[in-house]
């Protein structure tokens, strides 16, 4: 029973396989057609709860469509909804969903509630997105990546702003699927040692560089995301780190010092005028909203993978 809860637990095959699944299904099907109603679907009679501790856009939506779409059918849950880690532990959530639902994917803050409920579930687990990890996202970064520019392989990857959840997951894809990393911010926002260790460990090539004008020069991809999550916008002095992210805006003036066949990603929600600008979201080099897309397709290959543990 294979869970999907991060990058550097699973195997460059099966991490392959996932990708090259999701880019072939792609083509043979159009993103918007309607849900498979054949007997041999892949989840046909299958019933999939997902749990949304943070809000969500583009992680409800494309679950949602891509459990429909290969024949199975959704429950969702908001954390106000059931006694998940509040009036009941998470092993003894685990282990009674375990008996209704046949997968779960759960959107929460600490990774530790993920892996308790990995822990104690008997029906595959998939991350959603936690306060450290975001392995979906990644995963449909480096298929929109493959899709336009072919393999990611030896690619130079910049990441801009803040070494948040996205992040730590870019440098897990980093290690698995072999490309060079770049993060370029405030000192005080590199990603944790263990990620970045971690990636070095691969033998790849990881860098650690202040200047954003120097760092983006040989990017073939330069990728950046919010400055806080939604729930840090209490904790945090806003105001204060605005100010320290200012110099890692992705603007005209930044992007044009990259490569002529550089591309942009941002895995949106974007806040305009502050990560990023208008014209570089807008322009030529983007590809946030192919990227946006395929989180609906490189999920779809999750669930099939967690269903039937092969693709």
């Amino acid at each position: 029973m294979p869970h999907f809860l991060n990058l550097n637990e699973m195997t460059p095959n099966e991490l392959r396989d996932i990708v090259s699944h999701a880019i072939n299904s792609k083509k043979r099907k159009s993103p918007n057609s309607i849900a498979v109603t054949s007997k041999n679907a892949p989840l046909n009679g299958k019933i999939v709860a997902m749990i949304f501790d943070k809000p969500s856009t583009r992680t409800r939506v494309s679950f949602d469509v891509g459990i429909k779409q290969l024949g199975g059918q959704s429950l969702i849950l908001s954390g106000s909804d059931t006694h998940l880690g509040h009036g009941e532990s998470i092993s003894d959530t685990a282990k009674v969903l375990s008996r209704y639902v046949d997968l779960i994917i759960i959107r929460t803050f600490e990774e530790d509630a993920l892996y308790e409920l990995a822990k104690n579930a008997d029906v595959p687990i998939i991350n959603g997105l936690t306060n450290a990890t975001h392995p979906c996202q990644s995963m449909a970064d480096v298929m929109t990546f493959e899709e336009l520019r072919g393999a990611i392989t030896g690619k130079n990857i910049l990441w801009l702003g803040d070494g948040n959840n996205v992040c730590a997951s870019t440098l897990h894809a980093a290690g698995q699927f072999g490309f060079n990393f770049t993060f370029s911010g405030p000192e005080s926002l590199n990603p944790k040692p263990k990620y970045l260790e971690y990636a070095k460990s691969k033998n790849i090539l990881v860098n650690i560089d202040p200047d954003p004008e120097n760092a983006i020069k040989d990017a073939d991809l330069i990728m950046t995301d919010t400055w806080s999550s939604m729930h840090q916008k209490k904790e945090l002095n806003y105001e204060a780190r605005q100010k320290q992210l200012i110099p890692f805006q992705v603007n005209e003036q930044l992007i044009s010092k990259s490569k002529d066949e550089a591309i942009f990603m941002h895995c949106l929600p974007a806040y305009r005028g502050q990560e990023v600008t208008s014209d570089v979201i807008d322009g030529k080099k983007s590809v946030v909203f192919d990227q946006a897309e395929n989180r609906l397709h490189i999920q779809k290959s999750i669930l099939e993978w967690c269903i039937l543990g092969r693709l």
